[in-house]
């Protein structure tokens, strides 16, 4: 008797694997253009020397207007090379004459060959300009002839390195990043908001899905304003934060010294290190809901049996919680750990709108944005964020060497 094939190894096996990866890979396509290629095209940028000026590609501008009057009038050409650094080799320029032009003597580097006017003008250096005007008589109306020059506008030709498409590469984008004085303060005030964040936000969380875990009158109402913070929209509770937390106008402040807490105005978003707890606590306060809905729905399938039985031993609440729900819920935690602490890293229109990253509330992503826009060089900001991808893949995989091996995720 033959012996049977290996499991998974019969045709039928590979017809429904080629299947499977059939049907897997317009989602695997998709995948790759929405997450892999702009991965791809941040690691290319971070190894260039690009600014904001560099987005647009070099390339020969040009400008035709008609000028002067009567006998004095002309055709004027301006010709200039967009980038002040970078040469355009191959400059050419073609226009076509409309019939009611009559065009005069035609100097160099232009010939004139029936109603085609050609021009070379080779290679050009970067901040290039030239004017070339060349007499011309007009037949007919005058709007006309204008709207027919409108109507056949000169073509200009010429090819030029552009820096984002070339193989030269560099790494002085990621020496200014680590050679800077304050990366190692803006990496530390990252680290600081996505861990106490992360865990102020379970452990919030975690407090909140035990006291609704009962059931009770109201229950529904006081759940729709535990999501609260999570489904406003962010930049009205941020606006609403910094405004009761104003020194000047707030009503925190005003309740302090009222009480006599304080005996000034608190400047809660402005100052070092004050205004790094308070994003804290608003990433705490408004994240905290995500935790709340995984954790309650987690603890509302535990077998109620255990609380029973703990229960008739005498267990007391704290018992019943240390060694009976706090295990049951390590996993989910564990995720919501990974997950919160991911996004937290991440974050940047929180603290942006809070603090704009001042008074030492500066993390990697708002760091990506100044470099990147506010001192135009895209290439430093690619660089930070290439530096964020490899702490949070770092990060990930110490979670899944250690922690997820405890709770047997």
């Amino acid at each position: 008797m033959a012996p049977e094939p290996p499991k998974g190894t019969g045709p039928l096996q590979k017809r429904e694997a080629r299947l499977a990866w059939g049907l897997l890979f317009p989602t695997l396509f998709s995948v790759a253009l929405v997450v892999i290629l702009p991965l791809l095209a941040i690691f290319w940028i971070s190894v260039k020397p690009v600014g904001l000026a560099d987005l647009r590609a070099t390339a020969p501008i040009v400008r035709e207007t008609l000028r002067g009057r009567g006998q004095d009038l002309q055709i004027e050409y301006r010709l200039r090379n967009s980038s002040q650094t970078d040469p355009i080799k191959g400059v050419t320029l073609t226009d076509v004459i409309p019939p009611q032009f009559t065009l005069g003597p035609v100097a160099q580097p232009c010939v004139l060959t029936g109603r085609k006017l050609a021009c070379d003008f080779g290679d050009i250096e970067g901040g290039f300009r030239t004017r070339l005007r060349i007499p011309v008589t007009i037949s007919g109306d005058p709007a006309i002839a204008e709207d027919a020059m409108a109507q056949s506008p000169p073509t200009i030709t010429g090819t030029a390195d552009n820096i984002l498409t070339n193989f030269s590469f560099t790494f002085e984008n990621f020496a200014r990043v680590f050679d800077s004085s304050e990366f190692y303060s803006v990496l530390g005030v990252t680290i600081f908001y996505s861990v106490f964040g992360t865990i102020g936000a379970l452990v919030m969380g975690l407090f909140a899905a035990m006291l609704l875990n009962k059931s009770f009158r109201g229950q529904g109402i006081l759940r729709g304003l535990y999501l609260f913070p999570y489904v406003a929209p962010v930049i009205a509770v941020a606006f609403t934060w910094v405004t009761l937390f104003d020194p000047f106008s707030g009503s925190a402040n005003a309740l302090l010294i009222q009480m006599g807490v304080s005996a000034g105005p608190i400047n809660f978003f402005g100052e070092r290190p004050l205004a790094l707890i308070m994003v804290t606590v608003f990433e705490i306060w408004r994240y905290f809901p995500l935790s709340f809905l995984f954790i309650l729905a987690r603890m509302q399938s535990i077998d109620t049996d255990m609380y029973e039985a703990a229960d008739m031993d005498g267990a007391s609440p704290f018992q019943k919680f240390w060694y009976l729900s706090l295990p049951q819920l390590l996993g989910i935690l564990s995720v919501l750990f990974l997950l919160r602490f991911i996004w937290t890293f991440n974050k940047f229109d929180d603290i942006f709108l809070l603090t704009g990253g001042n008074a030492g509330t500066r993390t990697l992503t708002v760091n990506v944005y100044e470099q990147a826009f506010a001192v135009s060089n895209i290439g430093a900001g690619a660089a930070v964020a290439v530096v964020i991808f490899f702490c949070l893949l770092l990060f990930s995989f110490l979670f899944f060497r250690f922690i997820s091996r405890e709770e047997g995720l």
